[in-house]
Order: C-alpha cells, then sequence, then structure tokens
C-alpha cells in the first residue's frame, strides 16, 4: 500500500511539473536567435603593416575555431567528461536526468546535475545559474528547440568558441594560448584534459591558482578517456605523469610596441565607444616589425650593458631540491612558476654549479650547461670565497639567455648567466617631414 501511494505521488508530480511547465513556463521560454545569429565578442587586434599582432584589447579573449580545426582528442576529452552521450540524445540525457532526480530527492533539489552540453549551451547563452525548479525547465525546453534548429557540429562548436574558462578566456582555443601559450594542434594529451575539465568550475579548477584541484579534475578526466577506450593505458600513464607548465605571464605579442598599440586603441575607441572591445575589429599600422626589433633590440641590448657594468646581484631566490626526482620536478616547476620571463631572461633553477659549468633547469623542462663565457658576468658568484647572498649553488633561482649570435641548442657557448636589469629605458623615432613617429 505504501508503495502505491509513493508511486502515486511521483506520478502527481510529474503531472504536476508538466501542467506548470506548460502554462507557466513555456509561454516565457525566449527564442533563440543569439544562437541561431551568433556573434561572438571578439577583441579589438593591432597589428603591423606586415601583418604580426602587437596589441589585443578586450573584457573577453576569444579566437573563434570552426568544429573541424578542433582537434579530435580536445573533443573527446570534453565530451568524456561532460555529456559522453552528447551525439545519442536529443538534448537530454535521461538516464544522467534520472540519477540526478534521486540526488535531488536525497539531498535537496541542486545537489545533482545532469546538464548535457546543449542544455549548457542554452544555459551560458540565456539563463542564469540559480539552482531553481523554472529555470531547469526553462532550460530543458531550450535544448529541445536548440536540438531541432542545429547539428549537433553545430552545438558543439557554440559551447567550445563561447563557454568560460578562466583567466578572462572564452573557448579552448583562447584558453589553450592563456594557460599553455600554445595553439590546440600543440597541446599534449595531459594539458587537453587539463582544459577539459575546466567549464564544470573554472575558479575551482583554474591550473594558475589552484593547480592541485586543476590536477585532480585533469585525472577524472584521464580516467573516462581510458574508461571510453579513447586512450590507452600507457598513454593513460604518461599523461598522469607530465608535469604542467603552466604560463602565468601576460599576453605575448610577436613584436614589442606597446605604445603604437595603445595609441591605436585610443584612435579606435574615440570613434566606437565600448563596442571597439567586442566587434572583433582589426587596425594595421604603419611601423614594420623589422625596424620595431631593431630598434628595441637598440634599447634592450644598451640597457643590458649598461646594468652587466655595475655587477652581477646575486640569484633572485634559493629552494630545497628534494632527492626524489619527482618532488624536485615539482619543486623546480612552483619556484620558475612566480617569475615571469623578461623579454629573453628566463627564470632557471641551478642543478649543480662549479667555477668551470653551471646545470640550470628551464620552466620548459629542458636542462642548459652554461659555459666558458657564458659564466663570465657571473664569475664572482661562483668563486669559493663568494660571499653568501651573492654565491650560485644548486637551488639558487636565476636567470639565463640564449646568444643569439652563437644560437646552439643546448650547447654551452650559446648560453649564458643575466639579471633583470633594475633601469628603465625608452627609444622615441620621429619622421623630420610629416612628425609621424
Amino acid at each position: 500500500m505504501f508503495l502505491f501511494f509513493m508511486l502515486a505521488a511521483l506520478v502527481g508530480l510529474a503531472a504536476g511539473i508538466v501542467i506548470y511547465g506548460m502554462t507557466v513556463i513555456l509561454p516565457k521560454v525566449p527564442k533563440i536567435d543569439a544562437v541561431l545569429d551568433y556573434q561572438p565578442k571578439i577583441p579589438l587586434r593591432v597589428y603591423t603593416l606586415d601583418n604580426h599582432l602587437i596589441g589585443e584589447f578586450g573584457v573577453e579573449r576569444r579566437d573563434f575555431v570552426t568544429i573541424d580545426k578542433i582537434p579530435v582528442r580536445m573533443k573527446q576529452a570534453l565530451l568524456a567528461i561532460e555529456d559522453a552521450h552528447f551525439y545519442q540524445h536529443k538534448g537530454i540525457d535521461w538516464r544522467g536526468a534520472a540519477r540526478a532526480v534521486f540526488t535531488n530527492l536525497r539531498e535537496g533539489f541542486g545537489a545533482g546535475g545532469a546538464s548535457t552540453i546543449t542544455m549548457q549551451v542554452a544555459r551560458n547563452f540565456f539563463l542564469s545559474k540559480e539552482k531553481v525548479l523554472s529555470r531547469k525547465i526553462t532550460e530543458v525546453a531550450l535544448a529541445y528547440r536548440i536540438e531541432d534548429a542545429l547539428t549537433k557540429d553545430q552545438i558543439l562548436e557554440l559551447y567550445m568558441n563561447q563557454i568560460f574558462l578562466g583567466n578572462r578566456s572564452y573557448g579552448f582555443s583562447s584558453a589553450a594560448r592563456s594557460y599553455f601559450g600554445k595553439s590546440l594542434d600543440e597541446l599534449s594529451l595531459a594539458e587537453t584534459a587539463m582544459l577539459a575539465g575546466l567549464p564544470q568550475n573554472p575558479s575551482r579548477h583554474n591550473p594558475i591558482s589552484n593547480p592541485k584541484r586543476a590536477q585532480q579534475r585533469q585525472h577524472i578526466v584521464l580516467e573516462r578517456l581510458l574508461k571510453l577506450g579513447q586512450i590507452s593505458e600507457p598513454e593513460y600513464r604518461q599523461a598522469l605523469l607530465e608535469p604542467l607548465r603552466i604560463r602565468r605571464g601576460g599576453q605575448v605579442f610577436d613584436t614589442r610596441a606597446d605604445y603604437v598599440a595603445e595609441l591605436a586603441r585610443q584612435a579606435v575607441y574615440a570613434q566606437f565607444g565600448d563596442e571597439a572591445y567586442e566587434r572583433g575589429i582589426v587596425v594595421t599600422t604603419t611601423i614594420l616589425k623589422a625596424e620595431q626589433d631593431a630598434a628595441y633590440e637598440s634599447v634592450r641590448r644598451n640597457v643590458l650593458a649598461y646594468d652587466q657594468r655595475h655587477g652581477y646581484r646575486g640569484p633572485e631566490a634559493r629552494i630545497e631540491l628534494p632527492q626524489d626526482a619527482l618532488e624536485r620536478e615539482e619543486a623546480v616547476i612552483e619556484a620558475l612558476q612566480k617569475r615571469t620571463p623578461s623579454d629573453g631572461l628566463l627564470p632557471a633553477v641551478v642543478l649543480a654549479a662549479s667555477p668551470q659549468a653551471v646545470r640550470v633547469e628551464l620552466l620548459s623542462g629542458e636542462e642548459v650547461n652554461i659555459e666558458g663565457a657564458g659564466l663570465k658576468f657571473a664569475a664572482r658568484a661562483l668563486a669559493p670565497n663568494a660571499r653568501e647572498s651573492l654565491r650560485i649553488t644548486p637551488g639558487a633561482v636565476v636567470r639565463v639567455t640564449q646568444k643569439k649570435e652563437n644560437a646552439r641548442d643546448m650547447d654551452g657557448q650559446s648560453w649564458a648567466i643575466a639579471q633583470v636589469p633594475q633601469v628603465a629605458a625608452a627609444f622615441v623615432a620621429i619622421d623630420a617631414d610629416t612628425g609621424a613617429y
């Protein structure tokens, strides 16, 4: 008898929800024009005359990438963790929804969710994230409308370009550049899994601010890929062990022309206002990359020379190097991620040091041997009688640079110990005839 009343109650509840949805919610469901005529917010970009990016301005960092250009592995990783049955269901995963219902009945509404990719598209374009029944019903109705109007690939393309992934990045292409400084097709399996884990909670799983939680989520993605047979056991093991080198600095451009880019931004903003940062406007300036590089390199070279004439100041910091190889690798990465590269002056951790040679590890994981002339600037810091604050020893965090005039990869003579200058300088070139910069 009790079971009969329970079933009757559930049927009555379901009927009530259906009536409520049809009479109250459905008439208010918004049109889906925003997804049918998708207009992503693309930032203002400034280029040199020879088409090199020198500036990007916008609240949202986004690169729109068509679905056929997104790597298969990236799509697999996302669907494995977010919606494994995406290409089978019609907008709603009823098995997942059933599990969510029981979770919500047991722990309260909002405790469990079963949002498909299509439902997330509906939410991201039209709804808030408020966990109330009316919003969920609207989300379901919108999902059906979207599924009727678009193909699966079109829906996935919208999602992978629109979704917020932290660090001002919208879409997976932008996130790949923001977190790893790579394009999507350059990502490793471990990096791909890290990005795929972000949509659930970009703040909680942000690899910059929450590296441990990001790694935990990454491992879940890798486990799902393995369970679904989309990666092999060796690939899974290798990805678990791969140390992730997260890019913490600002955006890197093709050449250094910050002031020119800012002048262009001001001119565009004066004409278009805030829309300048959303319409994908492209500005081509009159400067040439080669000339700009020559000017910048001249200033840089002379600033470095001035700074070096005043002597080596010693390591930037020191860390303990654990005996365990994995722990040592993690310690090195943690130390180096706190310091951004400064225009070719790369942070590195010293692994071994003597007056004849210094071996360092870069954030990329490469080990570099520095010998001969590369040690000249810091020779006093390698002397047996060097004072403690100046001395270069294992665990010291230093700066190294690669000599352009003899850049043989990993060769001892192509690298040198350096330091970040503590002076500032500028170069201004003006056309005497026109007054143009």
